[in-house]
């Protein structure tokens, strides 16, 4: 008989499916336009009946949402857009009894310029003792008026913004996201005091956003290209800030996921170690292209990156930043890269929801945890804004270039027939839906057994129930070219065709899941996935 995982366990976070909501675009409780929690709560069936493990909110605080609300002016209070605190606790609770955990997001790189700390350092002028929270510095030349280092942005555009009074404060992300200063005593207990906070609430996790950028090089010393270590990227400093946060996270039996962009697999690995993150997002996974050698080289590669601290992978497809994979796989480059980002980019749709699906079975088969982002269950394509409607500060500081990220971030379809398709009856949304968005809407979905809701909802019902799913130990089976193929325990085998001509299946006894039709008897095509029990 199947066993379901041991999720009552502490290790539920080794194994989890954990579906991110970006508060703003999942559903609109009071019909404003905005997403808020109100929605959320209302929607926590449907969240139930996916069988997610876990609930990531993307910052849900009070924030003038200039970055999506990655720029937070007070950490605990709810922005009013969203609800308020009261609300967020009943979410917690709520969810809870559909046995879903909840996972915050903290910011500790930066703050709002309106959070209160910012305009009390404005307030109060050079060398004040409210400056030293963040990295205040007077200017080079002649007269301070050019920036104090050549430190590039996060962002396109500058990094330094001067104030009236001459002086110029650090910024790795917009204008409006002021760097904190973690050499500073009183900024790391804030944080820590922040951390209860939350997990005094009942929630369960912590991401923690750009995890590698929080300390910085005390000279603020110029970059150059090559030269280590680097002036504010996995500084050293960064692992006792986050040995500290681990002792208080093991009070309340909490988990850490990091945001950790590093393309070092040692120096990855340490921020995984037993006293640090729990977990960190896989991004070699999460911008590889469809392409089996590419892929195969990237679960490896996580894999033995994570095997000397005993941590488990991370694998994910697509989250708020980053194109819509339907979209991303029907285009001729199907891996991801923020320079490359174009308007008009061709793609096929179709192409791109076929190998979507079978994207969708070999991640969740796969040894560790899967992050699973809004949309991506609906096949949601990427979007096209119109140009009068973008809102992301990314298209703005490129000169109108990049796109930005909005086109992943449209609101739900959830009622096909109903005004916005269902999103909030009221009032339009805040980004505009397309035109066909109806057709993606989750009722219409829920009456297709043939749609990407239905194969998710299959796939999450017996990565649950079955053996052999989750963490442990894979191997790689002998495959054509073109063809993943691997072992998993309890005669499960996992066999993706990224190639162009049908395969033999190996041999079976029972198949447990497709991504799409079988080619004749015993023969998966191309771009399709499947998962067999020997």
């Amino acid at each position: 008989m199947a066993v379901p995982h041991a999720h009552s366990t502490d290790n539920w976070w080794r194994d989890a499916v954990i579906y991110q909501v970006y508060p703003r675009s999942f559903a609109d409780g009071d019909g404003d336009g905005t997403g808020d929690l109100a929605g959320v709560r209302a929607r926590l069936p449907y969240l139930a009946e996916l069988g997610v493990d876990a609930l990531w909110f993307t910052p849900w605080y009070l924030s003038p949402l200039v970055d999506g609300g990655y720029d937070v002016a007070d950490y605990r209070t709810i922005d009013p857009a969203f609800g308020t605190l009261a609300e967020a606790e009943k979410l917690i609770a709520e969810a809870g009894e559909c046995g879903i955990r909840t996972i915050v997001d903290i910011v500790p790189n930066h703050v709002s310029d309106q959070h209160a700390w910012f305009r009390a350092a404005l307030a109060a002028g050079p060398g004040s003792p409210e400056r030293e929270l963040f990295h205040f510095r007077p200017g080079r030349g002649e007269h301070g008026e050019l920036p104090p280092n050549n430190w590039p942005s996060q962002f396109s555009g500058r990094t330094w913004t001067r104030v009236p009074d001459g002086e110029w404060y650090l910024h790795l992300f917009a204008p409006e996201q002021p760097d904190l200063n973690w050499a500073h005593p009183a900024v790391r207990q804030e944080h820590e005091e922040v951390l209860r906070f939350w997990f005094g609430r009942g929630v369960a996790g912590v991401r923690i956003d750009s995890a590698a950028l929080l300390a910085k090089d005390p000279s603020l010393a110029d970059f150059e290209e090559g030269v280590d270590p680097h002036p504010y990227i996995d500084q050293d400093e960064l692992h006792d800030i986050y040995r500290a946060w681990r002792a208080i996270a093991d009070e309340y039996g909490g988990v850490f996921v990091g945001e950790v962009w590093l393309p070092d697999a040692e120096r990855f690995a340490r921020y995984l170690r037993p006293d640090e993150l729990h977990t960190a997002f896989n991004f070699t996974f999460l911008t590889c292209p469809w392409h089996p050698d590419r892929l195969r080289e990237a679960i490896d590669g996580t894999l033995a990156e994570h095997a000397p601290v005993g941590a488990p992978a991370t694998w994910v497809l697509c989250n708020h930043d980053v194109t819509r994979t339907v979209t991303r796989y029907g285009r001729a480059d199907t891996g991801f890269d923020f320079a490359t980002k174009a308007f008009g980019t061709p793609t096929d749709l179709e192409l791109g929801t076929r190998r979507a699906r079978a994207a969708a079975l070999l991640t969740l088969a796969l040894p560790g945890a899967v992050y699973l982002y809004q949309g991506e269950e609906l096949g949601l394509p990427e979007a096209d804004i119109p140009l009068d409607r973008i809102q992301d500060p990314m298209h703005f500081r490129s000169r109108g270039t990049d796109p930005g990220r909005d086109g992943c971030r449209v609101p739900l379809p959830w009622t096909a027939d109903a005004p916005y398709a269902g999103f909030g009856a009221l009032t339009e949304p805040w980004l505009p839906q397309p035109a066909g968005w109806p057709s993606f809407a989750v009722d219409r979905q829920s009456a297709d057994p043939g749609s990407m809701l239905a194969l998710y909802r299959r796939a999450l019902a017996l990565r649950r129930s079955s053996d052999g799913f989750g963490d442990g130990p894979m191997t790689w089976l002998p495959a054509a070219q073109g063809v993943l193929a691997f072992a998993r325990t309890h005669g499960l085998i996992c066999v993706a065709n990224l190639s162009d001509r049908p395969t033999p299946l190996p041999a079976h006894r029972e198949l447990l899941l497709a991504s799409g039709p079988l080619d004749g008897e015993g023969l998966l095509p191309g771009d399709t996935a499947v998962w067999l029990r020997a």
